[in-house]
């Protein structure tokens, strides 16, 4: 990502929050996996998104306004010690010449400093819940502000929701950001080629995730945007089964549903197929249900219309289509109205994408589902899912689980499938796989 991006975002949020304001946002801390050990570090997606800043134990603070400065960065600080076990550290002066901070802190000097730079401001824009440390720390300080206040210390008066005004504008993406999402998805794309080319009776699933996470760290991108799901025959109806443990059958389908993730940004695709490379009859009839109702989903994902309409549009299908095949019985109205499809479709078709694989923004606006509007990205993803047992439908059913997810971006004048080069109608399949 281009350092004017970062920029450009702070300042259109300090232009939201306007004089008189402080915003204060840390980044997420370290997480131990065993004793010495720590998980691969991931900064906050909200931090990150207004600074590109990689460390641990960091605090944004922005100060509209502010003659000294107006974007600043309280970081570790350089110790070549720590360094020559865990990597160089930006340290102030990297903050500053690299991250363009307008002045640069030690982490350890917080308590001292940023109570005094929060005195001046009457409103702070912060998000509270997600760093208990932080938040009783700021408690602490507009406590001690106030108690000045007889000084003639004015101090904030005012906690503001940072997430309220931040969220909004991650909804949207930008040339840059969505120059990174087609990247992730092109490298997702490939990996699950990859995974279906190499799909076969007696293969593991944990051996097929392995393929997936091989070919995107080949392509550069390291890290997973979720644990990737791969769940063969009756596995493939967990909605979030990420064990990967089992030996494929023959007879079965699998289900994966992984993506990569670049520059903190994800992709999110899932595809299913027949173990053996040919669709049954069941499978197939199955199969093309779901397919037909995300290519009625996504037909509704342009601007105008709203968050609801390509869940609308896959449930009517999915209905219709479990009636046809004896699965559902009565009217398709009344089935719809009574939510019976559920009981096989019992997700919603899709969610926000971006630097969270579930990203933020609102579903709704003052009560009502919001309008569908240009550089929002959004995934479809229908599906059914109907495990062994399931009581009323016959057994020739059982043990299929399919969902087909793609990333989707609305345009001025419709949408842009992200993820569109990864087989999926059946001929596709089955030519790949066979072949």
């Amino acid at each position: 990502m281009i350092k004017s991006e970062f920029k450009r975002r702070r300042r259109e949020l300090m232009r939201m929050m306007g004089p008189g304001s402080i915003a204060i946002l840390p980044t997420a801390p370290l997480l131990i996996r065993n004793r010495d050990v720590h998980h691969a570090y991931r900064p906050d997606s909200d931090f990150y998104y207004l600074t590109g800043f990689p460390e641990p134990e960091a605090v944004l603070v922005l100060i509209p306004g502010r003659k000294q400065a107006e974007y600043i960065l309280f970081n570790r600080e350089r110790d070549p010690k720590m360094e020559q076990w865990d990597g160089a550290r930006a340290g102030q002066e990297g903050a500053v010449a690299t991250y363009e901070a307008d002045d640069a802190f030690p982490i350890g000097d917080l308590d001292d400093i940023l109570p005094r730079m929060m005195e001046q401001c009457e409103r702070v824009f912060y998000i509270m819940g997600c760093n208990p440390d932080l938040d009783k720390r700021l408690s602490s300080w507009l406590n001690h502000i106030r108690c000045e206040s007889r000084s003639g210390v004015p101090g904030p008066v005012e906690i503001v929701a940072l997430d309220h005004y931040l969220h909004e504008m991650r909804l949207f993406k930008s040339r840059s950001e969505l120059k990174v999402m087609r990247q992730a998805a092109r490298v997702s794309a490939l990996a699950h080629k990859k995974v279906m080319q190499v799909c076969t009776e007696g293969v593991w699933e944990y051996q097929l995730e392995g393929t997936f996470v091989n070919a995107c760290i080949q392509q550069g991108a390291r890290f997973q945007a979720y644990p990737p799901i791969v769940g063969g025959g009756g596995n493939a109806c967990v909605l979030h089964y990420i064990d990967n443990r089992d030996r494929l059958q023959d007879g079965d389908m699998l289900l994966i549903d992984a993506g990569c993730e670049i520059e903190c940004y994800a992709s999110d695709i899932t595809r299913t197929y027949p173990i053996s490379g040919v669709f049954s009859e069941p499978q197939r009839q199955l199969y093309e249900l779901v397919l037909a109702a995300q290519e009625a989903a996504i037909k509704r994902v342009r601007p105008g219309n709203h968050w609801n309409d390509p869940h609308d549009a896959a449930v009517r299908v999915i209905t219709r289509g479990l009636v046809k095949l004896g699965i559902l019985k009565g009217s398709v109205p009344k089935l719809v109205r009574e939510e019976k499809y559920k009981k096989y479709f019992p997700h919603r078709t899709g969610h926000w994408l971006g630097m969270d694989v579930h990203d933020v923004g609102d579903y709704k606006v003052d009560g009502a589902w919001r309008l569908l509007e240009p550089g929002m990205v959004l995934t479809v993803e229908p599906g059914l899912y109907i495990p062994e047992g399931t009581r009323g439908v016959a057994k020739k059913w059982w043990n299929i689980g399919i969902r087909i997810e793609d990333d989707v971006l609305v345009t001025k004048d419709g949408c842009e499938v992200l993820t569109k080069h990864v087989a999926k109608s059946v001929d596709e399949i089955e030519s790949m796989m066979v072949g």
